[in-house]
């Protein structure tokens, strides 16, 4: 089976990029229909660094799913201004173990008037009977998330006092005037 969305998100891609390689804006952008907790030793990083991050699913945030892996990538010879992260995890016990395979990208790429273009694919397999019953409940998720994702994008844009980011935009501001 095959989800896609294509959104405009009203922030910059940098805050964009930063917030789809955050565990916290993932567990954001699934409630409160689902949670995840870490089964990491350290807990959830900040960022995805590239490899396999072991996790357990919580239908709203308590009732336990099974657990999975989230297998970071971040592929290379994209064209100019595009980046991606890629999921190719997926889970191994539990009702979503259904599904056999999984490779989930996400790329974000600036648009002209400073907001950011979202495209997010899934390709996910659970065998031929069981991808027509599981696409719909799939692609309606999907579009809460598109959902979830056009509501969040505004926050992500503002940098807190101190940070590096909002020292850079001041200087960008006052140089502009």
């Amino acid at each position: 089976m095959r989800v896609l969305l294509k959104l405009t998100l009203d922030c910059d891609a940098d805050a964009a990029w930063r917030a789809i390689r955050s565990p916290a804006v993932l567990r954001e952008v699934v409630a409160p229909w689902l949670d995840f907790e870490s089964l990491e030793a350290d807990g959830f990083p900040a960022t995805w660094p590239e490899g396999p991050h072991r996790l357990r699913a919580l239908a709203f945030g308590i009732t336990p799913l099974g657990d999975e892996v989230v297998d970071a990538s971040y592929p290379g010879g994209l064209p100019p201004g595009v980046r991606m992260l890629r999921d190719g995890g997926g889970a191994i016990t539990g009702p979503l173990a259904a599904f056999r395979s999984w490779d989930h990208r996400m790329a974000v790429s600036p648009l002209p008037d400073g907001r950011t273009l979202y495209r997010d694919r899934l390709i996910a397999t659970a065998g031929p009977a069981l991808d027509v019953a599981l696409w719909y409940p799939t692609w309606a998720f999907w579009q809460w998330r598109g959902l979830r994702l056009k509501q969040l994008a505004p926050t992500w844009a503002y940098d807190p006092p101190g940070t590096a980011d909002a020292a850079r935009t001041a200087r960008s501001a006052r140089a502009a005037a």
